[in-house]
């Protein structure tokens, strides 16, 4: 097994990692702010970015928005496409508090609940931005690397595949051997098969 088959068998237990840590996150967020959608309200009110209606629907459909990201990443359906919504949400929040805190604005950010004005001297904007940039990372990990263990996409992939590493299967096994094949032929015939 060379370096790179190494790495490349690491990917999958890795993105199972920062699968499951957003899902951890969105769950909790989502949990502790669908039990008072009027503080999300606040919250969401509070940076003054929207519109009332935006903010209504906004404040009474994040919490469910992420309790259902949470869910499909834990069972690891769609991560693709979970993590690009990951992302985007992840780059909306960083936007928010930093739009927030550019405009001198007093706010917690509401992120896991509560939510709404602070005393000014309690902000804690660098935290929260550091905090999401983190989570951007992990959810772009899932962009490029989507493949991970214990998925359940990954066992509703055709049988045979189609050779794309979204429909391999839990990354338990060394996929290396098409490419030992394929160097083989190279080094016997001098010419590579494609």
């Amino acid at each position: 097994m060379t370096a790179v088959s190494r790495v490349r068998s690491l990917l999958p237990a890795v993105s199972t990692l920062a699968r499951w840590a957003l899902a951890v996150v969105w769950g909790y967020a989502g949990l502790s702010k669908v039990a008072d959608p009027e503080a999300t309200v606040r919250a969401v009110r509070a940076y003054r970015l929207l519109p009332e209606p935006a903010v209504l629907v906004m404040g009474y459909g994040l919490p469910f928005l992420e309790i259902g990201l949470a869910v499909l990443l834990l069972f690891g359906l769609a991560t693709r496409v979970l993590g690009s919504i990951s992302a985007l949400l992840f780059v909306a929040f960083i936007v928010g508090v930093a739009s927030a805190w550019a405009r001198g604005l007093a706010i917690d950010c509401g992120c896991f609940g509560g939510g709404g004005q602070i005393d000014p001297g309690a902000t804690r904007y660098v935290q929260e931005i550091i905090r999401d940039v983190g989570f951007l990372a992990m959810a772009a990990w899932l962009i490029v690397f989507p493949r991970s263990r214990l998925a359940v996409e990954s066992r509703l992939a055709p049988a045979g595949g189609s050779g794309n590493v979204d429909d391999t299967d839990d990354g338990a096994e060394d996929d290396g051997a098409e490419s030992d094949v394929a160097e083989s032929e190279t080094n016997r015939e001098g010419t590579v098969r494609r």
